[in-house]
């Protein structure tokens, strides 16, 4: 693994903070939370505090960003909240809701996919090349949708007529769709996007997020996202460990549902067999997880013989092409795609 630039890029609402928008009351309500009020996702804070001291103990540049579809106004509640959650970045982006209001664009507060999409662009270009890229969004809205689409617009395997009649059936305001095609065409090619990370706030089955490719793993709390990121030696297992601690902590986490959800990422093809037996170690010897009993001899040379075997990597096959205008039709409901 190379030395290049790390680059994460964290969707704020649903992913780093638990918030809630679902009604205009809440919507209008966020503005005026003050940093107390704002409560982080469980285990968010130390898997960054961990990412970030990985970095800094191998040498690595590392850059840390938010993006947001709040307004504005938040930003300064926001800026505390990470300085009480000791989370250092590099900048975040909002987008400005109330001026949609005044302007009567009712339309435009949960139409978000052209808003990020063109934020990611011009962040993009900001970065060398060779810079990394883990995303992290939630299922809450479009993020699966805006991310990989993103990924594969800097990869160059949508083009720019693929990628102008997608915002047109996304109906993306005109000004947003020239910008973002302008944009594309000035980034230089890149395979950028490592891994996209969906915090599933609403549960919904990973098996609906099939289509968009290993790429994008689909994780029930931050212990799955942390397993990945050490996977991708990205992160230590003394950092994983300390993102299960905190999901003790701070969820009423048990150490059984702990290791299920080490199982659960392993089963579902994001973490090798061999990772996954390293945090388990991890975990055990800082008595998180309670040791298991020792099996028969004949289980343990069967377990040493599968250990034996060359194991693949967890994402070794070229990325399918995605067929974005069928996943359109599925994230938008049929008055949002029709012309």
């Amino acid at each position: 693994m190379s030395d290049a630039r790390l680059v994460f890029r964290w969707d704020l609402d649903k992913t780093y903070l638990q918030s809630e928008f679902d009604t205009l009351r809440e919507m209008m309500r966020i503005p005026f939370e003050k940093a107390e009020d704002k409560k982080a996702a469980p285990g968010v804070a130390a898997l960054m505090r961990g990412v970030r001291e990985s970095a800094l103990s191998r040498g690595r540049s590392l850059r840390v960003y938010f993006i947001s579809a709040s307004p504005p106004q938040i930003g300064r509640a926001i800026r505390r909240k990470l300085e009480l959650d000791g989370i250092v970045h590099d900048g975040m982006v909002f987008k400005n809701q109330l001026q949609r209001l005044m302007r009567g664009k009712f339309r435009h507060l949960r139409e978000h996919i052209g808003y990020k999409l063109t934020e990611l662009l011009k962040a993009r270009q900001t970065e060398p090349p060779t810079a990394r890229e883990y995303l992290f969004g939630d299922d809450w809205e479009s993020d699966p949708l805006i991310y990989s689409l993103y990924a594969d617009v800097v990869a160059r395997r949508v083009d720019g007529v693929e990628l102008e009649a997608l915002l047109r059936a996304m109906r993306v305001d005109a000004p947003l769709i020239a910008q973002a095609c302008t944009l594309a065409a000035a980034i230089e090619p890149a395979d950028a996007v490592k891994r996209i990370f969906i915090n599933l706030e609403r549960r919904t089955p990973p098996l609906r997020l099939r289509a968009y490719g290993a790429r994008l793993v689909p994780a029930f709390n931050y212990l799955q996202t942390a397993a990945c990121l050490y996977d991708d030696d990205v992160l230590s297992a003394a950092g994983v460990v300390q993102v299960a601690r905190s999901l003790i902590e701070e969820s009423d986490y048990s150490p059984e549902r702990l290791a299920n959800s080490l199982a659960d990422i392993a089963r579902r093809g994001h973490l090798r067999a061999s990772a996954a037996k390293v945090l388990r170690d991890a975990l055990i010897a800082a008595e998180v997880l309670p040791a298991p009993p020792r099996p028969p001899a004949p289980q343990r040379w069967r377990q040493w013989w599968v250990r034996r075997r060359k194991e693949p990597a967890v994402i070794a096959a070229p990325l399918p092409m995605i067929d974005y205008r069928t996943l359109v039709g599925m994230e938008l409901p049929p008055e949002a795609t029709s012309e």
